[in-house]
C-alpha cells in the first residue's frame, strides 16, 4: 500500500497555524505574567472589556477547566502522543488532503504545543517561598458575568482547543453523515440481438 500523497501547501499550512498559534500563546503568557507577576488574590484585576473581560495570572497543574489536578506529567505525556497521532494521521494516512482538517489540526496542535511547554516546566518558574521549578499550565483570561457565570482562566492554547475541537465537531456532523460513493463502475448490460 503506498503512502498517500500530501500537497506541499498542507505541510506549510499546518506547521504554520501550529507554530504561530503556539508562539502568540507563550508570548502573551510571557507577557502578562511579567506584568502581572504570580497569582495574588490581594491584586485587582485588570478589565479589557464592560467588567467581563478581566486580566489576572493563574496558575493550573490540572487539564482544560483545572480537571485532573497535580497530574502536569501526566498530561505532558499525552500532548506528545496527540501530537505525534495528529501528525501520523495527516501526513501518513492522508486526512490532510482536506484543507479543513489540516486547519482544525493545525488549531488544535497550537493548543497543545502552548500548554505543553509550560508542563514540561520550560519556562524556568519557580514557587515563591520553597523555589521549586512550576510544572503548570499559566492563564490569564477571566470571563465572567456578575454572579452568574464565572468561567475558568484561560489562555490562548485554550482557545484554540476549544475552537479547533469545535471546528471538528461541525466537520464530522457535515460529512459522517455522507455514504460512501461505490468504487464499481456501473456494468453496462447488452441486450441480445433479435433476429429478423
Amino acid at each position: 500500500m503506498s503512502k498517500p500523497k500530501i500537497p506541499p501547501s498542507r505541510i506549510v499550512a499546518y506547521a504554520a497555524i501550529a507554530g504561530i498559534g503556539a508562539a502568540l500563546d507563550l508570548a502573551t503568557k510571557s507577557w502578562i505574567f511579567g506584568w502581572l507577576g504570580f497569582p495574588d488574590r490581594q491584586k485587582p484585576e485588570y478589565f479589557l472589556w464592560n467588567n467581563v473581560f478581566s486580566l489576572t495570572t493563574s496558575l493550573n497543574e490540572g487539564a482544560l477547566f483545572g480537571f485532573g489536578q497535580g497530574f502536569s506529567f501526566a498530561f505532558a505525556m499525552l500532548s506528545l502522543l496527540a501530537v505525534v497521532f495528529i501528525a501520523y494521521w495527516l501526513f501518513f494516512s492522508g486526512a490532510a488532503r482536506d484543507w479543513m482538517l489540516t486547519l482544525t489540526m493545525g488549531l488544535i496542535t497550537a493548543g497543545i504545543l502552548g500548554n505543553l511547554y509550560d508542563r514540561l516546566g520550560l519556562p524556568h518558574l519557580n514557587w515563591p517561598g520553597s523555589g521549586e521549578r512550576i510544572y503548570a499550565v499559566r492563564d490569564w483570561l477571566h470571563f465572567k458575568i456578575n454572579h452568574v457565570i464565572d468561567w475558568p482562566v484561560f489562555n490562548l492554547a485554550d482557545s484554540f482547543l476549544v475552537c479547533g475541537a469545535a471546528l471538528l465537531f461541525c466537520y464530522i456532523w457535515k460529512t459522517g453523515g455522507r455514504k460512501e460513493e461505490s468504487a464499481e463502475e456501473p456494468v453496462e448490460v447488452s441486450r441480445p440481438a433479435h433476429s429478423l
